[in-house]
């Protein structure tokens, strides 16, 4: 026997089996307008006096198009209008969005890295921020795209365990993280409100379904648009003689990786000297980073928590975004080399393609 249920947003009675489905088409462009024409129509039945003698009411059609929309928007009426379904269209997806699965590991996954930063052998230092969920990719769901997705799900995490006020507005005030499909919504709700348009011209203002790579700006922009502040940091290290003509002049800039000098073919073989140039070009911009890095974590520390080798910080968790993947930098460690002349980094990292078991 087929079972019934209630629809969270319009609260018709659908087949359990095609729930999702049926909450999911509240959210499609057409559907919306069509839910609000019918609104619409209710409300001049019950007032139609009133609505006639409004002059600001105005009727028309709902379009998440940001060419569409720019075009219309000078129109007050129109504006005030978006804005309602603006409004309606948060309202829904604040009700309809689903919790994320998340993996748990008694104790927190960071008091686990804890303990074992502490029981390493040698001699080391380490600063790690306080709290994170480990939201990692699932072959059945996200794998080989999901992981700017995944990232974005465990700096949530960290946000509504820690700072009260960006649980307070973060994902309509729901005090969870929700899944991929919520978080698309959220993104191109973000996108109608102006945050990031050139990033979203890429995607064509949708983003809803697709699997498709996002990186640090859609990051940004989502917790933007709840309000918080959200800053990008570049560390190019790319930055060699590659990129000067033999006159002196810049020469056009390209996208490169580690693997290039070995990759690149139809031109000439490389000099040592310009070899270890670049190599100490590579050296200097990740010395940039993990210095950053260290700074950004010690700048405030808990000492109440910390010990004689592991240092706990308040400061969130950080996106790292690099050539064809992203992680989640959750501290950061160094020790003396084998020499014991310089010290040695490491990046403390939760990558959303590796496993966490309890």
């Amino acid at each position: 026997m087929e079972t019934i249920s209630s629809c969270p947003i319009c609260n018709i009675q659908v087949l359990t089996a095609e729930l999702e489905w049926h909450a999911n088409s509240h959210f499609d462009d057409d559907q919306l307008q069509m839910d609000m024409e019918l609104a619409h129509q209710m409300s001049v039945a019950e007032s139609s006096t009133d609505a006639m003698n409004d002059p600001k009411h105005y009727s028309g059609s709902f379009t998440s198009d940001s060419n569409a929309l720019g075009a219309l928007s000078s129109h007050s009426g129109y504006s005030h209008h978006y804005s309602e379904l603006l409004d309606e269209q948060i309202s829904c997806l604040v009700r309809a969005q689903i919790r994320s699965k998340v993996q748990e590991v008694e104790g927190g996954i960071l008091s686990l890295l804890r303990s074992c930063l502490e029981s390493e052998a040698g001699s080391s230092t380490s600063m790690i921020s306080c709290y994170i969920d480990h939201h990692q990719s699932l072959s059945s769901e996200d794998k080989g795209w999901g992981c700017g997705w995944r990232n974005i799900q465990m700096l949530s995490s960290h946000l509504l365990k820690q700072r009260p006020e960006a649980r307070e507005v973060l994902f309509g005030g729901s005090g969870f993280v929700p899944d991929i499909p919520s978080l698309q919504r959220w993104l191109e709700i973000a996108w109608d409100k102006k945050f990031d348009t050139i990033g979203s011209s890429h995607f064509h203002n949708k983003i809803y379904g697709a699997k498709k790579w996002i990186g640090t700006t859609e990051c940004a922009a989502l917790f933007r648009s709840f309000g918080l502040r959200a800053r990008i940091v570049d560390f190019d290290s790319t930055e060699s003689s590659d990129l000067h003509s033999n006159n002196g002049s810049r020469a056009a800039s390209q996208v490169r990786g580690p693997m290039d000098k070995f990759l690149i073919k139809n031109k000439p073989p490389k000099s040592s000297s310009e070899l270890c140039r670049e190599d100490a070009e590579s050296t200097r911009g990740q010395q940039a980073l993990v210095d950053w890095v260290w700074n950004y974590f010690a700048s405030e520390r808990s000492d109440r928590l910390a010990t004689q080798r592991v240092t706990v910080s308040n400061k969130t968790p950080l996106y790292f975004q690099h050539q064809g993947h992203s992680r989640t930098i959750v501290g950061i460690q160094k020790k003396p080399d084998r020499r014991g002349s310089q010290e040695q980094y490491s990046l403390l990292i939760l990558d959303p393609g590796h496993v966490s078991y309890s």
